[in-house]
């Protein structure tokens, strides 16, 4: 490598993100809307570096080629977030259903919790806790904690309420 080019190349890590994206579109002829300092600074010295000596051989560029001709190239654009699909049926209770893993409507869940004795009512459609009514058990505790956090495990309710 040539005294200039390795100037060049140290030169790339004192310019600002404008300077460089002027510099790639001298060096690239077309402009650039990327703002990523680290990817022009190495995109630029890359094309420093090839056009100081040289680019790809022959060989390597018929080598690239062949390469990409046996890749699974993707065939459609990935999903944008308004398309997505919606989750599978099995995992959506239907309204009337219960959770499976919640006691009969009017049993009382306990749990100690800093040092109180906490009683939640099971409802038919909530939960009872200090004479409020709550839509889900993660209601209740976010509630008690201040911060949302997952009422069954929480109330330790389900399989995972096997620990003391």
């Amino acid at each position: 490598m040539d005294r200039h080019l390795g100037q060049e190349l140290a030169a790339l890590a004192r310019m600002t993100v404008p300077e460089l994206r002027t510099r790639y579109e001298e060096l690239f002829g077309e402009p650039t809307w990327v703002r990523h300092k680290a990817w022009l600074s190495k995109r630029i010295a890359w094309r420093l570096q090839a056009l100081a000596e040289g680019d790809l051989s022959e060989r390597a560029r018929r080598r690239a080629a062949e390469l990409a001709n046996d890749a699974d190239l993707r065939l459609l654009p990935p999903r944008s977030a308004k398309t997505a699909a919606a989750p599978p049926p099995a995992a959506l209770i239907l309204p009337g259903q219960r959770d499976a893993r919640l006691p009969p409507p009017g049993a009382i869940l306990t749990r100690t919790y800093k040092g109180q004795t906490l009683q939640v009512k099971v409802l038919r459609d909530g939960f009872e806790f200090a004479g409020a009514i709550y839509p889900s058990l993660s209601a209740v505790a976010k509630a008690i904690t201040g911060s949302h956090c997952n009422g069954y495990l929480f109330f330790r309710v389900g399989p995972q309420g096997a620990r003391p």
